[in-house]
């Protein structure tokens, strides 16, 4: 079961994001930035390490001109395995990494935004 997070209202928040100055878009696509460096750092310092291959293979894959993110294992195979190892199985316990630092990430994204914002509107 991989991990999910479902956000409601995205129409009518890319229609404000397209009002916003271009100074206020770049802040806000430098603390996307920013989260998302700290959430894979923190998913690949958590990742079980056996052959070191879920910990090269966490990414970041940006869209939506780099106001969204997407961590995490991007290769079909290696998500799956990364997927068993995040919740278990019958025979191998569960290491969550990603998950764990989403929600580190998720006590921290209001402050870079809005430190961000901050910056750009001196």
């Amino acid at each position: 079961m991989a991990v999910t997070v479902r956000v409601t209202g995205l129409e009518e928040l890319a229609r404000r994001l397209d009002e916003l100055p271009e100074e206020i878009k770049e802040a806000l696509r430098r603390a996307v930035k920013e989260s998302a460096e700290a959430v894979k750092k923190d998913t690949q310092e958590a990742v079980r390490v056996d052959t070191g291959n879920l910990r090269e293979k966490v990414d970041i894959t940006y869209s939506d001109a780099g106001l969204t993110a997407q961590v995490g294992w991007s290769e079909a195979d290696t998500a799956a395995y990364a997927t068993l190892h995040e919740h278990g199985t019958r025979k191998i316990t569960a290491k969550p990494a990603l998950g764990p630092a989403l929600e580190i990430e998720r006590t921290r994204i209001v402050g870079r935004i809005t430190d961000e914002v901050r910056r750009a509107t001196r």
